[in-house]
């Protein structure tokens, strides 16, 4: 009777510490604004999901913080997850949204790459990545045989290493002998949206989920300039992919099953799309809010009767799976990693 008493107390007890650590952590919020670090140029993917997903989050976090974007460009958004690595404010008062490559980059040693991914919390992910690579109508490409044409070069444009962009071309061409000439540099996929349309470049690589919204417009036009998706990693039940090619399939005829290995090593990062990522050491209790409202606004029928109307695809990815994918990304096999080396810049 004494033992269960003292552990009934015990337990009212830690009850009472949870209760008070979680009103504290509101308390905190209230009155507060919380600065969201976007590494990508406004107008793309990683700046559209973001601002819808900020302008709901505020009601569903106790003391209801305001939130605002910051854009923070550079690198193809490494210098954001620096940022939110190394020199972001540790009170849960920053969080960043970045390309989840990085987690990739880290396991395969880019010295460049400063994130530690475990050491980060991760508050969750709005969708999962569909990576498709679309040309112009005026380029002409539509078929396996214009992308592994050896006397043919397909100008794709990308940001850096560690993007779609970039590394998903690089990856075709190791992995299914296609013929792209990857121009890198750009700011996000903005500005490979106009380099598509000024004809610097045929084409480029990103999420479909993104494509099908910040380049609606492409995909709507006709004739030369109208956007064409041609490759598409997942086939998924969309009229606008059913011509599409598959990279899986493209990639074991033409690389077989080492091919695929590669590829499905590479594709482990596009399982968490555009994470909310706050940095190391915020308090538990703040961090534990910060999740809960992530999920609440991912559900909130407000937030997704918007997405709908805007075509935003949503699939809630939570930290805890998030956290599994890290794991299983850093634990890639060794003949993965050396597979995958050529992806980073030495």
């Amino acid at each position: 009777m004494v033992r269960k008493t003292g552990l009934a107390v015990a337990l009212v007890a830690a009850l009472g510490l949870v209760a008070g650590s979680t009103a504290v952590a509101a308390d905190f919020f209230k009155g507060k604004t919380i600065r969201v670090v976007v590494g990508y140029a406004p107008g793309g993917g990683y700046d559209t999901y973001t601002r819808q997903v900020v302008r709901h989050m505020g009601k569903h976090i106790p003391g209801n913080p305001k939130f605002i974007v910051q854009n923070m460009t550079g690198a193809g958004s490494l210098v954001s997850a620096n940022y939110i690595q190394r020199r972001a404010k540790r009170d849960g008062t920053v969080l960043g949204v970045w390309n989840s490559g990085f987690v990739l980059m880290q396991a395969l040693g880019d010295r460049k790459v400063q994130i530690k991914a475990k050491e980060l919390g991760w508050i969750g992910a709005p969708v999962k990545g569909n990576p498709t690579c679309a040309f112009m109508g005026w380029s002409g490409v539509r078929t396996l045989a214009d992308i592994t044409d050896p006397n043919r070069k397909i100008k794709v444009g990308g940001t850096r290493t560690g993007s779609t962009g970039v590394d998903m071309p690089k990856l075709l061409n190791q992995t299914a002998g296609t013929n792209f000439d990857v121009v890198a540099g750009y700011s996000g996929t903005a500005t490979s949206r106009i380099a598509m349309q000024s004809k610097e470049v045929a084409g480029a690589c990103w999420g479909w989920e993104s494509m099908r919204v910040t380049a609606r417009g492409m995909l709507d036009a006709r004739g030369d300039d109208k956007m064409i998706p041609v490759l598409v990693t997942h086939k998924i039940d969309d009229p606008e992919l059913k011509d599409s090619l598959l990279v899986h399939e493209v990639v074991k005829k033409r690389g077989g099953k080492e091919g695929v290995a590669t590829y499905s090593a590479w594709g482990g990062q596009y399982e968490f799309q555009r994470p909310f990522v706050a940095p190391p050491g915020v308090p538990a209790d703040r961090l534990a809010l910060l999740r809960e409202g992530f999920r609440k606004t991912l559900q909130d029928p407000a937030f997704l009767e918007e997405a709908k109307k805007v075509k935003l695809i949503v699939q809630y990815v939570p930290p805890k799976e998030i956290a599994g994918h890290v794991d299983t990304i850093l634990g890639i096999p060794q003949e993965s990693k050396d597979a995958l080396s050529f992806l980073v810049r030495k």
